[in-house]
């Protein structure tokens, strides 16, 4: 209807809610030569041309597509749809008219110009009335798919199993002609005798099963037991041609990963293995090495929170060395020193696919720094890296972050807290930082940063950096000028999310003026309950080494490939 906002777009508006301007909509649309000799009782109306009735069909495709008050409560079709729809309703309201036109002939047509109008908006409506249930029905259809393939017992409260409720438990899983791919078993701690309700079952089902999820799922039971439940399962399993496969938190330790020796033998397609808190002392992890056939298809290893030491990491690096198409390695807070971390880093030059490195918490040092930003160098896809807690020192930063500006290009998390980074290191880094125009996260918390090298990285951000989320340079040393330079910055980014300059030495004032700085958007400012106002030199001093340092860095230049 001409001018009216409310209806779903130019021309058409349903039925019940405009009746009244549908005739003079429909007379828009026909032939215009009507309206240019118009001349009392000469002007026809019906029936319309083709090109007219081709024009509405666009109209009501403009209506079942647009944004209205009409899709917005109900929903909008997509434009294949909307086409297919508003052929029939074209089609249905011309046939009406036409019969009415044919039954009860009035002249000019101008009764039938009015049906037409108000069965194409009547009908309009009755299709935008069914897209919630479409959705609801094809919402419904996923889900019952979903769950047709997924069986997971790990949601509620950890409860020890026993055989009665596991065979009441684990009944779907016996129905014939099932369709379950994935299995989650997390969270309840298998007896014996569950295991031996379990066991059968699985073998049933092993040709199908493509994910298999069995972390935490011995918790509590005597080690001879958890061992025996452990056996049970891995018979049961042996010989599936399994993707995923999730071992973690079952303290597993060399006999445990060997009490799976049947299922893990059998494997040669994993793409995913997860070996997360499970005790993989230097034993176990070679017993992992020994027993996995074939890593050529890994894609994801994860290690965490385990004892591997020094001497597991040369077993580990066994398993990366043949992992060439490894995308995802976590290896964190698994005690590896040095001559390990090198091991690793000489092993991860062949995995040239690599998206997503997480080394933290680790005790590499220097030389470990070095090799691994020699295997960085290659590493074109990386798009996260977690380098914390390495001990690196500036001299295996500054490397680390050199090979990181030249390969990487579409870095967006980049992790290296408490690594003894000092001012020294931060034009690298700037550097680095200024390069990487995908950042998403930065966190160096736990350095020796200070103002001087959080202004340099701040410089970094200023130019681009569009999606930039989060920055985390807390306990770094920092006073006034940097931590109002950072906050500068930062808040100016359309999607920023986050700053934590916690744990520094802001003076009170400084405090005061970040805390203006994100008046408009407090929460995106982090607590800074832990700064210590008092923990650097005398209110003059600072003052005076402020103003210092920012009469050096005021026309600082970073580094930044071209």
């Amino acid at each position: 209807m001409p001018g009216d906002s409310t209806t779903p777009t130019d021309g058409l508006a349903p039925s019940d809610e405009l009746e009244q301007e549908q005739p003079d909509s429909l007379v828009s649309v026909m032939d215009s030569t009507a309206n240019s000799q118009h001349k009392p009782f000469s002007i026809k109306l019906w029936p319309p041309s083709e090109s007219t009735r081709q024009v509405l069909v666009h109209r009501l495709t403009n209506n079942l597509t647009s944004n209205s008050i009409f899709t917005q409560k109900y929903g909008a079709l997509n434009k294949e749809e909307a086409e297919e729809n508003a052929e029939k309703i074209e089609d249905i309201a011309f046939n009406t008219a036409n019969g009415h036109y044919d039954r009860e002939p009035d002249g000019d047509g101008g009764a039938a110009v009015q049906l037409y109008a108000k069965e194409c908006s009547k009908l309009l409506l009755e299709v935008l009335k069914r897209v919630p249930a479409a959705k609801e029905k094809e919402l419904a259809s996923q889900n019952n798919a979903s769950a047709e393939t997924f069986f997971d017992i790990s949601k509620g409260p950890r409860t020890f199993l026993e055989a009665e409720e596991a065979e009441n438990l684990l009944t779907p899983l016996k129905d014939p002609g099932n369709s379950y791919t994935k299995i989650c078993f997390s969270n309840r701690s298998f007896g014996l005798g569950a295991a031996r309700v379990a066991g059968p079952i699985l073998a049933s089902l092993k040709n199908q099963l493509k994910e298999v999820d069995l972390s935490d799922f011995i918790a509590g039971r005597p080690e001879a037991e958890a061992l025996e439940v452990m056996n049970i399962f891995s018979t049961a399993l042996e010989g599936s041609v399994l993707k995923s496969l999730n071992l973690s938190n079952n303290a597993l330790g060399e006999k445990g990963v060997r009490a799976f020796g049947a299922l893990l033998k059998s494997q040669g397609c994993l793409e995913e293995l997860y070996l997360i808190n499970d005790g993989i002392s230097e034993e176990a992890a070679r017993a992992v090495c020994e027993l996995i056939p074939s890593a050529e298809k890994l894609k994801v290893l994860h290690f965490h929170n385990n004892m591997t030491g020094d001497e597991g990491a040369l077993a580990v690096s066994d398993v990366v060395k043949r992992s060439s198409l490894l995308e995802d390695f976590r290896c964190s807070s698994t005690r590896i020193g040095s001559e390990g971390g090198i091991a690793l880093a000489e092993a991860l030059e062949s995995c040239t696919h690599l998206r997503k490195l997480d080394l933290r918490d680790n005790m590499f040092g220097v030389e470990a720094g070095v090799a691994l930003s020699k295997a960085l160098s290659k590493h074109l896809d990386l798009v996260e890296v977690y380098l914390s807690y390495l001990n690196l020192e500036d001299e295996g930063a500054v490397v680390l972050v050199n090979a990181l500006k030249e390969s990487a290009p579409s870095l967006e998390v980049l992790e290296m807290a408490g690594n003894d980074i000092t001012a020294d290191a931060a034009p690298t880094i700037a550097a680095c930082i200024a390069a990487k125009q995908h950042l998403t996260k930065l966190n160096l918390a736990e350095n020796e940063l200070k103002d001087e090298g959080t202004i340099q990285i701040s410089k970094a951000l200023e130019e681009g950096h569009t999606l930039l989320k989060e920055v985390d340079m807390s306990n770094n040393f920092i006073r006034r000028a940097g931590a109002r330079h950072l906050a500068q910055v930062v808040v100016q980014k359309p999607g920023f999310a986050l700053l934590n300059i916690n744990g520094n030495i802001i003076s009170d004032d400084g405090v005061d003026e970040v805390k203006e700085i994100f008046n408009k958007c407090p929460d995106m400012l982090a607590p800074l309950d832990e700064n210590d106002p008092e923990g650097g030199d005398d209110d003059e001093e600072v003052g005076e080494a402020e103003a210092e340092l920012e009469s050096k860095m005021k026309n600082l230049e970073v580094g930044q490939e071209e």
